[in-house]
Parts: C-alpha cells; structure tokens; sequence
C-alpha cells in the first residue's frame, strides 16, 4: 500500500466514483467532497497529501481553491483535471501553486500517474525544505561574546543587500562559513554559492575554471566548458584567499565586478552574469594594495562591507557553547552519547591559546568523542598538547583589565574545579558558595548563556556570593 492521502473533488458523482475506484485499487487512501465548499472544510481539518480537482466547478475555479488551501496551511499537492477550452485556468492554478494538470478525458491509469508524479514532486519538495532548514541551523552562529553578537548583526544585515562582502580573518576563523550564512540569509539562497581557493592552483588553470574555456584552446579539451562564473549565474560567488588572485584575472575580475560581463577563455562572445562576489583574505588587502600586490580599484570594489572575524583567543568567552557544539554533532554522527565536557577539560580549553581557531577547536573535539568511553569528554580524551596547559600568567591577571565579572568568576570556579579534581562539593567548599550553584553556573558555562543576559541577579542566581 503507498498510504498517501488523497482528496477527490469532483462534483459528477459517475466521474468521482471512477477516480476513487482507480485511486483505490492503485494503493492510495482516498476521501472525497462533491463541492468546493467541503473540500475546502476538509482541507482545514485533515492534512492530505494530495488532492485531485477540477479546472472549474460549480462556482469556484482551481486557481481560487488551491490559492486559498495554500494560504491555510495546506503542503498538498494538486492536481487539475481539464478540457482545452479550461486549459487556461489549469495554468493558472499551476501558478498559484499546483503540481501539474491532466488533460480530460483520461483514463483512470493515466489519472492514477499523473498523482503519483505530483507524489513524487511534493516528496522532493518537502524533503529540499527539510534539508534547507537543517542546513540554515546549521550555519546560525554560536556563542554570545560581543565580538559573535557583533558579525552576527553585520551578517544579518548585509546579507539581504547586493553588496560586495569582504571577510577578513586568521585560517580557521570560520570565514567559509561565514559567507555560506551570508548566502543563505540573502535573496539568493535558492541559487548556487559557489566556492573557489584563488591560491590553490596555477593561473592558467584557475582562469579556465572561473571563466571558462572555448572548445580548442586548451590541449586534448574537445567541448565548450562553462567556468564557475556562469554556474553561479543568480547566485553567490565566494572567492578564498582573494589576495592571491594574480594580476590579470584581478582585471578580469574587476570587469565582472563593474558590468556583469566577461568572455570565457580564447572566445570572443561577450557573456553577461548575476553573481554577487563574497571574498575572504586572511591577509590584509590594504597593506597588499600598498605593497603593489593587488590592484587598488578592484580593492575598492571588494572593501564595501568589511566583516573582521575574530580569533578565537579573542572570543573565549564562547569556548565553553562552541566545544559542547561540535562534541554534540560529533556524537550524533559517531552514535555515542556524550552529555557534555568536564570542568577539568573545559579548563584545558580555555588554558590553550587556539592558533588554529575554531577549525583547531573542531578538529579537537572530533578526536576527543572518537576516543571518549565514557559519557563526558574528559581531560584524558583530549590531545597532549592541552593536558596541562597553563598560560605563562594567572588567568585572573590575563582578564583584567577589560574582563568583565562574570569572565573573571568562571575562570575561578573552573580553576578551583580542576584543583579538587572535579568535585562539585569541594570545590563549593573552597568558594564558600552552595553546591547548587557550582551546578547552575556550569550548566551556564556549558551553554555559553551570560546570566545577566537572561535575568536580574537574585539571592540564589547572582554573582558568587557566601
């Protein structure tokens, strides 16, 4: 049995009768309305996966019923039976939302086919937005220092406009994804983002895989090959390590940039593109300017929005939510259960410096919920570069100035953890605070919440206190 749900309106009851018997025996659970009215009530109260109806009916027309299905809720699909002199409204109804018509008569096979390809395309459907859902979380920023809150509001607002984008920012600060979020907030998000490392190949190469290449210029190519620029076509075009782009596709690119036009390589057809160009450099593109590496003018294209992403020893504050972030993805895929991360670990965490930023971060925690057995990444499970590390100064000293209070309190209470080997209780004993609230401010540092940021300090929740 296929066990799809689908509504019959039809208003001949011979005609209706026909279809739910074809329907039936092809393994659907059909329901049926003889009026536009009721098919409508039903739609409101049951979810049906598809639904069969008229071009027109008494009173009512297939665009206005699935225009107003669609408006109440309904994800079904439909589809529109019709005759030539209605095909106009069918196409109509296509636009306001239907899968596909079917000419009438049909047969009762055809009729059944026609359903399960409007199935299929609500299937397919359902399953891109599911998956752009699941990809949107995926890329929403994590933590809450100021200087996330901070790209995160640049982001937000950038994002629906055209302008050009630079990201600038150390290896590992999270740039690529950066700019996915930036296409996936924008107008554009239904078209390609296509990426392409200017520093990973050689410049005859990278021009052809940018801009194309005409059959016969290049050795043993014997077809048209279409570049990166035309596939991103509506869409977004991200540029790594655009410092590196060589000199001659920087004005080739610049053109791009101006007019929207190119010429694909050894051709002579003037091509014209919609792309909006997101960069990223980790080197300073001013300084390159200055240097005489990188052309002024295309600079100034580039440098319209300047989103600085900062190192990771400079947002550590969201140490604690990004490490539970990527342990919590790790685990689901490696099918463990792993309910967090020590306070002996989370100090070594924040005892290391992060050259590799939140890639290194990744990476680590990736190798700690491989080797983890038990139910909690502890300080054994992470790499021996961290077990042990201590910054050269006190870390109450490396906070302030600057630090605000409730930095300087977690680290205390993580270093005073981490000294009585992780113990809740004596750990409250050595602060003078109930055991209660080491908990509660751990479930905080796990979160990566600043408490202040949700509620008013009380006598049981504020700052640490006898």
């Amino acid at each position: 049995m296929r066990g799809e749900r689908i509504l019959v309106l039809e208003a001949d009851t011979a005609q209706r009768g026909a279809m739910l018997s074809a329907l039936r025996q092809a393994g659907f659970d059909v329901s049926e309305a003889a009026s536009a009215e009721t098919g409508l009530e039903a739609l409101r109260s049951f979810a049906f996966d598809g639904v069969i109806l008229p071009a027109r009916t008494p009173g009512w027309s297939a665009p206005a019923i699935v225009s107003l299905a669609r408006a109440g809720g309904s994800d079904a699909a439909f589809v529109v039976g019709c005759r030539r002199e209605t095909l106009d409204l069918a196409i109509e109804a296509l636009r306001a939302g239907a899968e596909c018509y079917i000419l009438q008569p049909a047969e009762a096979e055809r009729t059944c086919v026609a359903v399960e390809r409007a199935m299929e395309k609500r299937r397919l459907r359902l399953e891109l937005l599911d998956l752009r859902g699941r990809v949107r979380s995926r890329l929403e920023l994590v933590g809450q220092a100021p200087e996330a809150r901070a790209v995160d509001d640049l982001v937000r607002r950038a994002a629906p406009t055209k302008a050009t984008v630079l990201l600038v920012g150390e290896p590992g600060t999270g740039k690529s994804h950066v700019a996915e979020m930036i296409h996936e907030s924008s107008p554009r998000r239904d078209r390609p983002f296509v990426r392409v490392n200017c520093s990973a190949m050689s410049e005859p190469l990278l021009e052809s895989l940018l801009f194309g290449v005409e059959k016969g210029t290049l050795p043993g190519l014997g077809a048209r090959r279409e570049g990166l620029l035309e596939a991103a076509d509506g869409g977004t075009l991200y540029l790594q390590e655009v410092a590196q782009l060589p000199n001659a596709l920087q004005v080739k690119l610049l053109r791009v940039l101006q007019q929207g036009e190119f010429e694909r390589l050894g051709g002579s057809e003037v091509l014209r593109v919609d792309v909006r160009v997101v960069a990223a450099s980790r080197r300073d593109l001013a300084e390159e300017v200055r240097a005489g590496h990188f052309r002024d003018d295309l600079f100034y294209r580039l440098n319209v929005v300047v989103l600085p992403l900062p190192p990771l020893r400079a947002r550590k504050g969201d140490l604690p939510a990004l490490a539970n972030h990527f342990v919590s993805l790790r685990a689901r895929a490696a099918g463990k259960s792993i309910r967090g991360i020590t306070p002996g670990a989370l100090s070594a965490l924040f005892a290391h410096d992060w050259p590799g930023n939140i890639r290194e971060l990744e990476d680590v925690m990736a190798r700690a919920v491989n080797g983890c057995s038990g139910d909690q990444i502890g300080t054994e499970d992470l790499p021996p570069a961290l077990h042990g590390a201590r910054p050269a100064r006190s870390a109450a000293s490396a906070l302030v100035p600057g630090a605000s209070l409730f930095e300087i309190e977690r680290e205390a209470v993580l270093r005073t953890l981490e000294s009585v080997g992780g113990s809740t209780v004596r750990a409250a004993a050595v602060l003078g605070v109930s055991v209660r609230k080491i908990q509660y401010r751990l479930k905080e540092y796990r979160t990566g919440q600043h408490p202040l940021r949700q509620r008013l300090p009380d006598a049981e929740e504020g700052p640490l206190r006898a």
